[in-house]
């Protein structure tokens, strides 16, 4: 199966444009979240992604809440949208999780504290697609000398080894990629990356 995978738009119409071309290279589309920037500029920047044909899935980042990107993808029909649930693409499950973990200090912040998302992380499936906005702690998780990923994204990797983890939200490790066992992690970017698996 191949699979496009990207985070972190933030708005960019160009980028949003090139994904939709990408995409017809694509089985499978995951958004790792972060589509507006600061809870503004979502329906438009979904709007613009939902020319995209291929099944597509989507979760929350921190620049909007799961609520909200359900509805912006209501019409978008080939789309779902997961946060603390999972789905089946072709015989291949997939599980997502969105939001900013652990919190982040910002005011307008879609967050979930590591407790929160533990408990929504416990029902991925062994195997499956892992699709986070954060990253793992430790892994393409690092800006300004510190690493800002969650200890629960990190843990749940270890106990159900995902064929592929995808996240993104740390800006300065856009498309670096890391291994936790068996499972290779993705911090996906707004550029786009196909993946086989």
């Amino acid at each position: 199966m191949k699979i496009l995978v990207f985070s972190d738009l933030h708005r960019d119409v160009q980028r949003a444009e090139r994904l939709v071309e990408l995409a017809r290279e694509a089985d499978v589309v995951v958004g790792a979240g972060d589509y507006a920037t600061m809870r503004e500029g979502l329906a438009s920047t979904i709007e613009l992604l939902s020319r995209i044909e291929a099944p597509t899935v989507l979760i929350p980042g921190n620049a909007e809440s799961d609520a909200e990107l359900v509805q912006a993808c209501a019409s978008w029909t080939n789309a779902q949208v997961l946060h603390g649930q999972g789905t089946e693409v072709d015989g291949i499950a997939f599980f997502g999780l969105g939001g900013g973990i652990p919190p982040t200090p910002f005011d307008w912040s879609f967050d979930l504290s590591e407790d929160e998302a533990a408990a929504k992380l416990e029902g991925c499936p062994e195997g499956a697609v892992l699709v986070v906005h954060s990253p793992p702690q430790g892994y393409v998780d690092e800006a300004n000398g510190r690493h800002l990923g969650s200890r629960s994204i990190l843990e749940a990797i270890e106990r159900t080894h995902p064929v592929l983890a995808v996240c993104g939200h740390i800006h300065q490790c856009w498309g670096g990629e890391a291994g936790i066992g068996t499972t290779p992690v993705v911090n996906a970017g707004p550029d786009g990356l196909l993946l086989e698996i």
